[in-house]
């Protein structure tokens, strides 16, 4: 990644950031943890990355993205709002009754969204049922497929996985959102994983680990991937819930919180001061 494309990936970040924040707070609640976490990657998927057109979404062209952890649907609007799919005001309506920005992300409401996710497990087989139509149109777009670490508790999501290693579908790259944290405490006290590398690599996955907040680090395992066509991709992200604000990053129940007293207010609005800091220093 040359240096321009990074500032230009860095900047797109903070101002995915800080939009979560400003839309959970102005929401009173919300999915903040594993939305945070996944920031630096949707970055670099839609800074770098992906194939698509914000103004004709349905662009038969395009790379497809599943967030099959659907209720980090603040990540994905963010980032579609920041890169043109609609206009960022529509932020401030998440969850409001007519909103097109549901808690769970939805393909019949909002621009940009190729998948309706949220009962976990499920957007693993969508995903690699786009995979296959595309493979069978032979089709060289991209399906990137989003899922957390506390959903791999679900057996669709191996079955999902099975299908897309035996049908060799390379162009379907499974990012796992390692953020060791699912909404009932850790993923090792609830259920533990094991080695997540080891499991898809026996499910016939080439697979890498890399820091999820590193954007240097994502874009490389997303090349590589894209060169791997003899087997089938996936990319661990190894990131921390919250990730960004030492505020979330330390709560001990981040996976889904309430904007209702002075602490988490001021945390959030120190927050996005620094963030709006950060985005005029990288545009001027």
């Amino acid at each position: 990644m040359e240096e321009k494309e990074l500032r230009g990936v860095k900047l797109l970040a903070a101002k995915v950031r800080r939009d979560v924040l400003a839309m959970l707070q102005h929401r009173g609640y919300g999915h903040v943890g594993g939305s945070l976490s996944l920031v630096e990657a949707y970055a670099v998927l839609y800074g770098k990355q992906l194939r698509y057109d914000a103004a004709n979404p349905h662009w038969e062209g395009r790379d497809r993205v599943v967030l099959s952890k659907g209720h980090a649907g603040p990540v994905m609007y963010s980032t579609l709002a920041e890169c043109g799919f609609f206009p960022t005001e529509w932020l401030m309506t998440l969850n409001d009754g007519g909103t097109r920005l549901p808690s769970h992300t939805d393909r019949l409401k909002t621009p940009g969204v190729d998948a309706t996710t949220g009962s976990l497990g499920q957007g693993t087989s969508e995903a690699a049922g786009i995979a296959q139509a595309l493979a069978m149109r032979g089709s060289t777009s991209y399906t990137y497929l989003f899922v957390g670490d506390g959903e791999l508790n679900e057996g669709q999501c191996w079955e999902a996985f099975q299908f897309i290693a035996a049908k060799r579908l390379s162009r379907c790259i499974v990012l796992i959102d390692d953020n060791k944290k699912q909404l009932d405490g850790t993923t090792d006290e609830a259920m533990y994983n094991f080695d997540l590398a080891k499991k898809m690599e026996a499910f016939g996955f080439s697979t890498q680990v890399v820091d999820g907040q590193d954007i240097r680090a994502i874009d490389a395992a997303i090349d590589a991937a894209k060169r791997n066509t003899e087997t089938v991709n996936c990319i661990v992200l190894d990131t921390t819930k919250g990730a960004g604000v030492p505020y979330f990053e330390q709560a001990v129940s981040n996976h889904s919180m309430k904007w209702n007293n002075d602490e988490i207010n001021q945390a959030t609005a120190e927050a996005i001061a620094r963030l709006n800091d950060e985005i005029e220093r990288g545009e001027a």
